[in-house]
């Protein structure tokens, strides 16, 4: 049984290397896990808020490719926060086990930015700005409120639709997959299940009353229902560790990005980046 942590982890920008951090380290032990026959099951432990767009939507990707090239089942487990871009790459998985008390939910998409012309014209500063066509400089912190166009909301608030119609097909997908359903008896959405995917979070009960998860329990909970779909009676645990390389020490004296963020609940999250999209645990 092969396990895959993705806790404590922001997917995209903040990490170093950018959203490809995340995504390669999940490829990367999928591939070992799918070509090592040894392996029957993998087990995704969660402990994310989320974090990019494309990060989460990669990852997702990765997963469910990886079930239907190797067959092997992915049983997510879900720790204190599965939140929006936490839950979008548990929503492929085989099975999903959450805690009674674990904040998930936060289906949505958030696009936001600073603008602080206001403040430039108390300092007496004034933009020069040169552009090739009209909506060039569109998101820009400088822009004076009635220099923005209606035409450049309505693009910005698009983008954030189709992605979130985007997050809402891999909810449907990933919950009402015909094969997991009639075979292993997991729970569907329930009928009104998109009035529960407008930026709220919930608890590990509600998701599991609302259809978004198909077990409560805990790791042991999630490693028995792998067993249970691998059809095995006895695991063994394996993590997959990078190979130690000596060019991995020199890299030690001038690396400065960290190569997680862990997320306390008790402090306020990281800064997100102007102008991007992002599937966001928000408090």
């Amino acid at each position: 049984m092969a396990v895959i942590d993705i806790e404590g982890i922001i997917f995209g920008g903040l990490l170093g290397g950018g959203s490809s951090g995340p995504v390669e380290m999940v490829r990367e032990q999928l591939k070992r896990a799918e070509s090592d026959h040894a392996v029957k099951a993998v087990l995704l432990r969660i402990d994310s808020p989320g974090g990019e767009v494309l990060a989460s939507d990669e990852i997702n990707r990765s997963l469910a490719e990886f079930q239907q090239r190797s067959g092997k089942p992915i049983v997510a487990s879900m720790g204190s926060v599965a939140a929006s871009g936490g839950y979008y790459v548990a929503a492929p998985c085989r099975w999903i086990v959450a805690n009674p008390l674990t904040i998930t939910g936060s289906i949505g998409v958030i696009m936001r930015g600073y603008n602080y012309r206001g403040l430039m014209n108390k300092v007496g500063v004034r933009p020069e700005v040169y552009k090739s066509g009209r909506f060039k400089d569109m998101l820009r912190g400088d822009k004076a409120e009635e220099d923005i166009l209606p035409e450049e909301r309505e693009m910005v608030q698009s983008l954030v639709d189709t992605t979130f119609r985007r997050f809402k097909e891999v909810v449907v997908e990933g919950r009402q997959s015909p094969y997991r359903l009639s075979e292993d008896g997991g729970r569907a959405l329930v009928d009104n299940w998109e009035d529960y995917v407008d930026g709220r979070v919930f608890s590990g009960r509600q998701a599991y009353d609302w259809g978004f998860v198909d077990e409560l329990g805990n790791f042991k909970t999630a490693l028995d229902r792998a067993k249970t779909l691998a059809q095995i009676d006895r695991a063994r645990i394996i993590r997959y560790e990078q190979p130690f390389e000596l060019g991995n020490l020199f890299r030690l004296f001038v690396r400065t990005e960290t190569p997680a963020i862990h997320v306390d609940l008790g402090i306020e999250f990281p800064p997100i980046q102007t102008g991007r999209l992002y599937f966001l645990f928000l408090p």
